[in-house]
């Protein structure tokens, strides 16, 4: 079964959103199976990132991702990545499709609420920079997809 990191970033956690965003994965029919609120330090911050280090807004992303906590989590499921790029959005909440968490809730391309790995490569890496093995766990839940009005 196919695993992805979401990151809820400090200003969903600041507007009270984490448990909005988690609900609206766990409608789409994935199972959460990992969570933790933890304030990201800025080492494991440029590990994340590590991918943009050579880019001008590496700086302020680091800083920006350690300024308040976060909630990290792993969801579970058949298509689980591209589930969640889905659900999130375009990178810019401007240009994301209505209906998805970052249109409905980013403020702008920094602050745009989410992060989900962008491929199940990623995502392996991802996970092992957030979680110990122990700490994601596996049980069995009825899952269904449901729709807006569930």
């Amino acid at each position: 079964m196919e695993r992805s990191l979401v990151l809820i970033k400090p200003d969903a956690m600041e507007r009270g959103l984490a448990g909005t965003i988690i609900s609206r994965l766990e409608r789409q029919g994935l199972k959460l199976v990992a969570l933790k609120m933890l304030h990201l330090e800025k080492s494991l911050a440029k590990r994340h990132y590590a991918l943009h280090r050579d880019k001008p807004f590496f700086q302020s992303l680091v800083a920006y991702i350690g300024s308040a906590p976060i909630a990290a989590a792993v969801f579970e499921g058949e298509g689980a990545v591209e589930l969640i790029r889905k659900a999130m959005g375009a990178t810019d909440p401007a240009k994301a499709e209505a209906g998805t968490i970052r249109a409905d809730f980013g403020l702008n391309i920094e602050r745009n609420t989410i992060h989900g790995s962008d491929s199940v490569e990623t995502a392996e890496r991802e996970i092992r920079l957030f979680f110990f093995e122990d700490e994601i766990f596996d049980y069995h839940r009825k899952i269904r997809r449901q729709t807006t009005e569930s």
